[in-house]
């Protein structure tokens, strides 16, 4: 039996678009990911990448094969459980931070804890453990127009991690800082890997990051290939 946290099973996935032959997206992913490590997903724009988060994340389902959560087989299981699967064990980071203007960093990451069940007192205390990770202790009380675009960058990492997943799951989460942001912020998601011991798969167009992480997998002809 696989000890794999994320485990993506000969996942097919086709659209049609009103199209008169349909589009193959995926076509038979495999993809083991065990605990603690950190993948870069490498692919062109439209080879399907998003997709592939989107069915590893449980936000879509897959038209055939298999998708594996901390040993669970989901598919074909309710939305109910998806969702909860979803907000306990997967946590997602995209190209924009998508932080709620309103709030502050602190506030942002507390309150998917409090949706999750979470106390207010343990998930301040959670939020205010993350920031530190990450150098941001003294932003706690900055709502995100305060926030520079590699804080925000960021204080969206904690807000992922918030609920202490198993799986972070990032589609470009540095695709919209300039070049030296982007490494610090790399770095900043790096140590909070690191620090909380759980696996990520990173879909990111830069090489040089991609060369920082334990393995790289390319999306191609919708199969994922070792690189």
């Amino acid at each position: 039996m696989s000890d794999a946290v994320l485990e993506l099973k000969s996942v097919t996935k086709s659209y049609n678009q009103g199209l008169p032959n349909q589009i193959d997206v995926l076509r038979g992913v495999d993809l083991a990911l065990q605990s603690g490590e950190m993948v870069a997903l490498v692919a062109p724009s439209g080879a399907g990448k998003s997709t592939l988060l989107h069915i590893a994340g449980l936000l879509d389902a897959p038209d055939g094969g298999s998708v594996h959560v901390a040993g669970q087989n989901v598919s074909g299981k309710g939305d109910g459980t998806r969702t909860s699967l979803r907000r306990q064990d997967v946590g997602f980071v995209y190209q924009f931070h998508h932080l709620l203007p309103e709030f502050t960093a602190l506030e942002n990451i507390i309150l998917p804890q409090l949706a999750n069940g979470s106390s207010q007192a343990d998930a301040a205390a959670r939020a205010a453990e993350l920031l530190s990770l990450v150098g941001l202790s003294d932003r706690a009380g900055h709502r995100p127009a305060a926030l520079s675009g590699g804080e925000q960058q960021r204080v969206a990492f904690c807000r992922a991690l918030a609920n202490a997943p198993r799986v972070l799951l990032a589609d470009e989460p540095t695709g919209n800082l300039d070049p030296g942001t982007s490494d610090q912020v790399f770095a900043a998601l790096m140590d909070l890997v690191a620090g909380t011991g759980l696996s990520a798969l990173v879909a990111t167009h830069n090489p040089d990051l991609a060369a920082r992480m334990d393995r790289r997998v390319k999306l191609e002809n919708g199969v994922l290939v070792d690189l």
